[in-house]
Order: structure tokens, then C-alpha cells, then sequence
């Protein structure tokens, strides 16, 4: 009886490419969630849980990016510095104004594993405002969500 061996992917054969998404016009949800795939490289047929076998994710157009529904101005981000009074709340409008960056990196952060490897797999995301980025050296393919 031939036995079946469980594959496991080693990080010194993981192959990476450079993806882009203009998140223009697009839903900030898919977008997040097409990213964190491919940062953990759930789309691979070799995925392995414990390796990092993602790819690397640039995000363009990020101040664009749509929230449904009425998700612009009820949604609520809050953060605490640990002192008396030190509750920060922000709703996506306000955080648009001051880094429209942040809202695609917390979605995206959202999604991938709170360890080591999440954390290897989060700063492969490059995420930028507009139009331009300095990645054009990486030949970076570009992803359509659907």
C-alpha cells in the first residue's frame, strides 16, 4: 500500500511576485480581503499554514476607496494611550482627512494572523494615497477584484 505524504512547503522555495490593486472606486472590504490573501498566500497551491508563502501587495489609490452603506460616518475606530481620558475615537471620514492610508492597512491588518508570521506577511503590504509608487523596478502584475 503506497503511503500519501502531507507537503510542506520550505521557505527557501517559496517563489514571490508583486501584485497591485488600484482600489479606486472599489469597496474597501474586497479590497482588504483579496489583499490578505495574497499576503498569505492562500491563492498558491502550495500554501502552508506556518510558512510565509505570500506575495507582495501594493495598494494604490487608497484615499478613494469606498466604504458601503453609511459606513463613512457611523463606523467608529477607536484607540486607547493608556491614560486617564486617552480614548481616541475617529469615524473613516475624519481618518480619510488625516492618513487615507490607515483605513485600507487596518482592514487589511484585520485579517492576518496576530503572530510572528502575520506580521512578516503584513510588511510585504505597500499601500499608497495616489497614483504613483516607487515599485516599478519589481514589475509589479496587476489584480482586478471582481
Amino acid at each position: 500500500m503506497k503511503t500519501i505524504r502531507t507537503f510542506s512547503a520550505k521557505p527557501s522555495e517559496v517563489e514571490r511576485k508583486w501584485y497591485i490593486i488600484d482600489a479606486k472606486d472599489q469597496i474597501l472590504g474586497k479590497v482588504a480581503v483579496e489583499a490578505a490573501r495574497l499576503l498569505r498566500g492562500k491563492h498558491k497551491p502550495n500554501f502552508t499554514s506556518h510558512i510565509d508563502t505570500g506575495d507582495f501587495v501594493v495598494v494604490i489609490n487608497a484615499d478613494q476607496v469606498k466604504l458601503s452603506g453609511t459606513k463613512e460616518n457611523t463606523k467608529i475606530y477607536t484607540r486607547f494611550s493608556g491614560y486617564v481620558g486617552g480614548q481616541k475615537i475617529e469615524t473613516p471620514s475624519k481618518v480619510r482627512e488625516r492618513r487615507p492610508v490607515l483605513l485600507v492597512e487596518r482592514a487589511v491588518h484585520g485579517m492576518i494572523p496576530k503572530t510572528r508570521l502575520g506580521r512578516a506577511q503584513f510588511g510585504k503590504l505597500k499601500v499608497y494615497a495616489g497614483e504613483e509608487h516607487p515599485h516599478d523596478a519589481q514589475q509589479p502584475a496587476e489584480y482586478a477584484i471582481s
